[in-house]
């Protein structure tokens, strides 16, 4: 029997995930229109057409043969928990537990741990205050090295939380300091400007990333292919690798599509006015791959 977990890597091809429905996110329509300016969302749901959209994401990845795992209803969490890839950490090693820097997101990782321990997947650690580390801040440059992005979501100390945990069995960590962007109440992850398509090929915003870690990604041979300005709102770098280029993105970035295939890139697209854009999370963010292997 294979692995069940691990791949410190956000390329290779996904095996196992998690995600959650809207309707055990969102539960109904009453909830959205309760929540949805409290949570700083751009627009409010409409919970039909959240669940149609989510329907055809999901289509996407079950024509894939990837095993997918759905996060049951939890009355502790808010409508963000359909944004499964921020509460933890995956490590070859096992889960690690973030501490969420956005408040209403608190829960969490409890719920998303009671999940783990139920598939007997291990838990190997947590972030505790005043550490805060969120998922979106965490990538995989490649199985040893971490870039970790330090904003108003990941703070210094959950960095640091994270290097202890990591240290055994990772040699580099990389912090990248954020921009202030438009505020604390926005969401902007490292994985907000940066997406990797394949080992040496990453996908981003660069006006919003620091110039020693472009330099950094240019000097690894890294090819970086750039989102234009007029579809960074539209989540045109929020880019899910479903396998080293193979990718599944939101309908309606036509430059940034065409831009990955002239890198032979196969695209997948879904329709995310529902369940990406009015909450500010994307493919990545609506998955949380547990098991990448070739």
């Amino acid at each position: 029997m294979g692995k069940a977990f691990g791949g410190q890597n956000m390329v290779d091809p996904i095996r196992r995930l998690i995600v959650k429905r809207p309707e055990d996110a969102y539960y109904d329509q009453t909830k959205i229109d309760k929540e949805s300016d409290q949570l700083n969302y751009l627009d409010i749901p409409d919970f039909d057409r959240a669940k149609d959209h989510y329907n055809e994401f999901i289509n996407i990845l079950q024509s894939l043969e990837i095993e997918i795992n759905f996060l049951p209803k939890d009355s502790s969490t808010t409508l963000d928990s359909i944004y499964t890839h921020d509460p933890c950490v995956i490590t070859d090693e096992g889960i690690i537990l973030c501490n969420m820097g956005k408040n209403e997101r608190q829960s969490e990782p409890s719920a998303i741990s009671k999940y783990f321990e139920s598939i007997d997947i291990p838990i190997i650690g947590s972030i505790h205050s005043p550490g805060k580390l969120e998922g979106g801040d965490v990538v995989w440059i490649d199985d040893q090295t971490l870039a970790i992005g330090e904003g108003y979501r990941t703070n210094s100390e959950g960095i640091n939380q994270l290097k202890e945990l990591i240290d055994p069995f990772v040699k580099k960590i990389i912090s990248v300091p954020l921009p202030h962007w438009t505020g604390p109440n926005d969401c902007l992850h490292l994985m907000s400007n940066l997406s990797p398509i394949d080992k040496n090929l990453f996908l981003v915003y660069s006006k919003l990333l620091p110039v020693p870690f472009i330099e950094y990604l240019t000097k690894r041979n890294i090819k970086l292919i750039e989102v234009p300005d007029e579809e960074y709102e539209s989540m045109g770098c929020n880019v899910l690798a479903l396998a080293p280029k193979i990718a599944l993105m939101l309908k309606g970035n036509p430059i940034t599509q065409s831009r990955l295939e002239a890198e032979d890139v196969k695209v997948y697209t879904y329709n995310g006015d529902e369940i990406s854009l009015k909450g500010s999370g994307g493919p990545t963010c609506l998955t949380r791959p547990f098991l990448r292997s070739e």
